[in-house]
């Protein structure tokens, strides 16, 4: 176990953006032996092999081929995070300072963004020396920016009613001066110093990395466990498993999914099509979708923001999560299988559920069994600060929902 949790924090360090993180499971599944696929191309798929697609480079399907006579279980994650985004056009000018102005991606919790060292990773297009269109990841590593706070002798109810503006008051500060270039600066930081900028897609993460935490170290503290945490879970039972298995690590789910790269696009079904060809929809009466997605656990400063009867708990296991107007898309008979299975390897799991009086979130796991007409379960890891820039999940969770998916192909 602790094993495995050191290889999810590197793999969350490594991973600043979608576009990283599906680099890195690329290259992970080729270690393992699967294969490239292109969507543009027709596929031949041969029995016994590993195969794997990406749309955009921020989405991320692969499989094992060919499903069983059960079907295959499609493991469902998200490979995006709530951050702040670079504007197209960052630089202002405050104060004899250079700032970028961004824009919150998803429903990031801003407090905690003040004071961090902050670098910057992403995607940019340019035109490159020979005239031709590029695009390139780039991650800048080193620390560049800090949202710096207001000093309390300057706002004295900032203990106890300040409130943020995202457009004034979240504006990384980058460097002294008046004047700067952001577009010679970006290409010389990527490497194409004779380019022409054309596009990007950048965000700013703290460069602290993931750590264990507590006196037992029973923590695991980094960015970006909602949702690399079940990307990289499902990505390891993916290569592991002994049964047939998609794993589907989809893009933009914090603002919706609404996309072509996300779960309410097309990418996962015409994936499967492609697979099954005209037994596509016998294939989806066969299969189950496990919809990993961090789950709240109780906060123990907190604890009357939760439903005192399915409160889940650091380390005591995968929570399940349940909402009877379909914000997550478990039943009874999902929630039965699961469990079923988690009881027979002596794994243990809690259930979820929001209070009545509190909204409730949701996931991919209610537009995917929409789109495919899967049966599907939701689960997660019990995870506090949830979209903060520094969440915690406990170290035996993650390793207890990968047992779980090695071996629910069998129940």
């Amino acid at each position: 176990m602790r094993e495995f949790n050191e290889k999810l924090i590197q793999f969350i360090d490594a991973s600043p953006t979608p576009f990283h993180a599906v680099v890195q499971m690329a290259n992970e599944l080729e270690a393992a032996g699967y294969q490239k696929l292109d969507e543009c191309e027709k596929w031949e798929l041969s029995e016994g092999s590993g195969y794997y697609v990406t749309r955009n480079d921020s989405s991320i399907v692969a499989f094992t081929y060919p499903p069983s006579l059960k079907g295959y279980t499609i493991v469902g994650a998200h490979t995006d995070s709530p951050h702040l985004r670079l504007k197209p056009n960052p630089v202002t000018k405050s104060a004899g300072t250079i700032r970028f102005g961004v824009e919150p991606y998803g429903g990031v919790l801003l407090n905690p963004w003040f004071d961090r060292d902050l670098s910057l990773a992403g995607r940019i297009v340019y035109v490159d020396g020979q005239g031709v269109r590029c695009e390139k990841l780039i991650d800048i590593k080193r620390p560049i920016g800090v949202v710096s706070s207001l000093a309390i002798h300057l706002d004295r109810e900032a203990n106890t009613s300040r409130s943020i503006n995202a457009q004034t008051d979240i504006v990384p500060m980058m460097a002294c001066g008046e004047e700067f270039d952001f577009e010679s600066w970006i290409l010389e930081e990527a490497g194409e110093s004779s380019g022409k900028l054309l596009a990007h897609e950048l965000s700013f993460y703290d460069v602290q990395k993931g750590s264990f935490l507590g006196i037992h170290e029973e923590f695991i503290t980094s960015a970006r466990l909602d949702n690399l945490l079940s990307c990289y879970v499902g990505l390891q039972a993916l290569i592991h498993t002994k049964n047939p298995m998609m794993l589907a690590c989809m893009d933009h789910e914090e603002v919706g999914s609404d996309s072509h790269v996300g779960a309410g696009g097309t990418f996962v079904e015409e994936v499967l099509r492609r697979i099954a060809g005209e037994n596509f929809s016998t294939l989806m009466r066969q299969s189950l979708m496990v919809s990993c997605d961090n789950a709240h656990a109780q906060h123990p400063n907190f604890p009357s923001k939760h439903e005192s009867e399915h409160a889940p708990l650091l380390n005591r296991g995968v929570a399940i999560k349940i909402n009877s107007n379909q914000r997550y898309a478990t039943s009874a008979r999902t929630m039965g299988r699961f469990v079923q299975c988690a009881n027979e390897i002596a794994v243990a799991t809690q259930t979820f559920v929001t209070r009545s009086d509190m909204g409730c979130g949701s996931t991919i796991g209610p537009i995917s069994a929409t789109r495919l007409g899967v049966e599907t379960i939701d689960v997660g890891v019990p995870t506090l600060a949830m979209h903060s820039i520094r969440e915690l999940a406990g170290t035996e969770d993650a390793y207890g929902l990968y047992q779980i998916l090695l071996h629910i192909g069998e129940s």
